[in-house]
């Protein structure tokens, strides 16, 4: 049964990442056509944090102690920074919403035993509703956990929906990939439920090294790793993690790949060269994503997120894909800038119109559940009638004009 017909809605999708660089910021107007989502991107944003509130949260994460007086204020700090981005995605991206929807900071994700005990987001909704006068959808990882499930990869909602008809034309196994400070990947296959999960670092441990190594907070276009070579006793010491083998559902986060780890894989090896270091993490990323495209016969994969910009790493997945079609979501006409925010301002739609927003085959779930809380805006909050039935495809449409 496909859902009734709905008019155009505008959200805001707020995202900051693993890596903590910024906030991503996406303006997007959505409407449902039978069972298919029409997404239009509106525009996309990157708001970086004030530099004093990004070290507070670097300096916040595990290993580190933290204190609940830290914590509470940063997600003061965080949700004011996230209020600020999402008035300007109002104004310089819609020219008007109708909902904030927010994926917020993560700042700790709790797993035990292949097991997703709870997960922390930093992000204060309130205080985006005070600033913009619109309701807040937040909090989306939560139910998902409470019912079994990872609370990631959510990217999996997005994907499996937008990428079902490329896997039916071709008959194969497609894939969406997102070089975050994590990588993760989701796996669609005609007639087959999705895959998704986190494959292992893609930036978390090459933005440590860059740091320590050049005072940077990333090495450059990847001009470290391509002129360093790969230590073999390295990067076997790295792959023996246990997590690589690890069947999915997974997730993972800097509370596993962080400068501990990296200090106890480096321990007792010859010193590594700056270059070779880099270098051996760049091939860490790209074997450890290649070896599950491969594992689920994948020959298209599609990327996206902040690695697709750093030549070393897109080298070496080419490399040891050689059978695969590599592309970025900007072939497919969704900016690869803002994928994670453009997911966001879906999963808020989907809450909004009563249509669940989780993929129990890719978080591990119970069940396919509606995610968030919603806050409400300048007045009450009224929410439309569900939309009822089943969405099956996303279509993502051109801005008019």
């Amino acid at each position: 049964m496909g859902i009734r017909a709905s008019h155009g809605f505008r959200v805001i999708g707020l995202i900051s990442g693993t890596s903590i660089d910024g906030i991503d910021v996406a303006a997007a107007d959505l409407h449902a056509e039978d069972d298919v989502v029409v997404l239009t991107p509106l525009g996309e944003l990157d708001v970086p944090y004030p530099e004093p509130l990004r070290e507070a949260l670097l300096a916040a994460l595990p290993p580190n102690p933290c204190t609940a007086g830290e914590l509470t204020r940063l997600d003061t700090g965080v949700g004011q920074a996230f209020a600020e981005a999402a008035a300007r995605g109002v104004e310089e991206l819609a020219g008007g919403a109708d909902l904030v929807a927010s994926l917020g900071q993560t700042v700790f994700h709790w797993v035990e035993a292949g097991h997703v005990r709870g997960t922390l987001q930093l992000g204060q909704p309130a205080w985006i509703a005070e600033r913009t006068g619109l309701p807040v959808l937040a909090d989306l990882r939560a139910r998902d956990v409470a019912a079994g499930g990872h609370g990631a990869p959510l990217a999996s909602t997005l994907d499996q929906l937008w990428l079902r008809g490329l896997a039916q034309d071709t008959g194969r196994p497609v894939a969406a990939l997102n070089l975050g400070g994590i990588a993760n990947i989701t796996v669609v296959a005609d007639g087959e439920p999705a895959i998704a999960y986190d494959t292992g670092p893609a930036n978390a441990l090459l933005d440590l090294a860059a740091h320590r190594v050049t005072g940077h907070r990333s090495d450059v276009d990847g001009r470290l790793a391509l002129g360093g070579s790969v230590r073999s006793d390295l990067l076997g010491r790295l792959l023996a993690d246990p997590y690589f083998a690890a069947a999915p559902p997974k997730s993972t986060g800097k509370e596993h790949f962080n400068e501990t780890y990296l200090d106890a894989a480096l321990a007792g090896l010859a010193p590594a060269e700056p270059a070779d270091l880099l270098a051996t993490l760049t091939e860490l990323t790209a074997v450890t994503v290649a070896d599950q495209c491969v594992r689920h016969g994948v020959t298209i994969v599609i990327a996206s997120g902040g690695g697709i910009r750093n030549p070393a790493v897109m080298t070496a997945l080419a490399r040891h894909l050689p059978s695969a079609v590599l592309k970025t979501s900007d072939d497919l006409g969704l900016p690869g800038a803002g994928k994670e925010a453009y997911l966001t301002a879906l999963l808020g739609w989907l809450t909004w119109c009563g249509v669940p927003g989780s993929v129990p085959s890719a978080t591990g779930a119970r069940g396919p559940r509606l995610l968030g809380a919603l806050v409400p805006g300048a007045g009450p909050l009224i929410l439309p009638a569900p939309l009822g039935g089943t969405v099956t495809r996303l279509r993502v449409a051109e801005k008019a004009g």
